[in-house]
């Protein structure tokens, strides 16, 4: 006897594989080169491998603490207190199995059916899945390129008596544009204004190429006990598929989030942990991923210019985005992904694919520079000769 579609969730039944899982598969298939889906092109840190093999052997492999190592929860807390001058207890600390379950659990913990969740478009595109899953409503509210700024009379007009949650990525993916001081100050004075719960996706915090600290929404006056932050191990060592992160709230507020993760993996393995714990608390490990970084994102940018492409400002995370149509390209975005990738052997995401709602941008291509810089100067010789053939045709 086989199932019917009808015992199976509508939500995650009729919903398609994501961009990056689509745009990766054609990479793979086509042996084209990955500028798609973020993730660095080599390994993390050497330190940070070494740590992990010190953990392997030397401590436990069972089941740790459900709210995470008490040397990883304190590593978290002195890291935010070194870079970001956050003062938090390790009770404030709730370790996950990536930033992704981080959401999740934080989504799950405050939605209830029929509360309104404000998203900010482009969006990480499991945000909505997960509001709708947990039986709220996503209410959209365009950024408009090439500047995305948030507009206080858009994101006021969007909010009713039903709005309970507002999910702020800052650095925002895929814009790579981060919140400026008034526009921190703005969110937070409508979060008080409406009683509003702020769940602050911050994974990008390190990776900032403007020479400025980081400051957390958390952190804005009457935000300390109605919001969480959420934090990356991989994003700030480049060790994505390690999935190890963390929830950062008042502690009341982190232990009601973590009965909630407690029920979706409940830990994270402890040898990751160990490594995390020892990685943070070494100032130098982070600086050095973000000065490679550094140096392929400028790479990137400057042969992507060179070769013609309109290039969008930014000021973080892994990625840059191009305009097609001020490139001199009258592709709409998705067609350019599918093209590129097959035709110059060069995978993107399309901007189109993290939106939802009106304002609908399609024509701005994201690619990804924390890759090795033979990779990067390929892809942008690909995507510039591939360029000229679509101009002369």
């Amino acid at each position: 006897m086989t199932m019917s579609h009808s015992h199976l969730h509508p939500i995650y039944a009729e919903m398609p594989v994501t961009i990056f899982e689509h745009m990766s598969g054609l990479a793979r298939d086509l042996g084209a080169i990955n500028l798609g889906q973020g993730f660095p092109d080599g390994p993390p840190p050497a330190e940070l491998l070494r740590a992990l093999t010190r953990a392997a052997m030397e401590q436990s492999h069972q089941y740790p603490p459900m709210a995470g190592l008490p040397e990883l929860r304190r590593a978290v807390a002195g890291f935010y207190a070194r870079i970001q001058g956050l003062d938090l207890a390790p009770e404030s600390v709730v370790v996950t199995s990536g930033a992704t379950e981080a959401i999740a659990s934080a989504i799950l913990a405050v939605v209830a059916p029929g509360d309104e969740v404000l998203l900010f478009a482009p969006a990480y595109d499991a945000y909505a899945p997960l509001v709708r899953r947990a039986g709220g409503k996503p209410v959209f509210v365009a950024l408009k390129p090439p500047v995305w700024a948030f507009d206080a009379a858009t994101i006021a007009g969007a909010i009713t008596p039903r709005t309970r949650v507002i999910v702020l990525n800052d650095p925002l993916n895929p814009t790579g544009t981060v919140a400026s001081p008034a526009d921190l100050a703005l969110l937070a004075g409508l979060c008080v204004a409406h009683d509003l719960f702020a769940i602050c996706d911050e994974v990008w915090e390190n990776v900032r190429f403007d020479g400025r600290a980081h400051a957390s929404l958390l952190a804005q006056p009457g935000m300390a006990r109605r919001s969480v932050k959420i934090g990356s191990a991989g994003k700030i060592f480049g060790a994505t598929g390690w999935k190890v992160g963390w929830i950062v709230g008042a502690p009341e507020v982190a232990a009601v989030v973590g009965r909630a993760h407690q029920f979706l993996t409940f830990t994270t393995p402890p040898m990751l942990q160990w490594a995390v714990a020892e990685a943070l608390d070494d100032p130098a490990i982070a600086p050095g991923c973000h000065a490679q970084w550094s140096v392929t994102r400028e790479r990137l940018i400057a042969g992507l210019k060179q070769q013609g492409f309109c290039v969008l400002d930014n000021v973080a995370t892994w990625f840059t985005c191009i305009d097609l149509h001020a490139s001199g390209i009258a592709l709409d975005d998705r067609t350019f992904s599918e093209r590129a990738v097959r035709e110059a052997g060069v995978a993107s995401i399309p901007i189109s694919a993290l939106w939802e709602g009106e304002g609908r941008p399609d024509h701005i291509v994201r690619l990804c520079h924390c890759k090795n810089a033979a990779m990067i100067d390929e892809a942008v010789d690909r995507l510039g000769r591939w360029r000229t053939e679509l101009k002369s045709s």
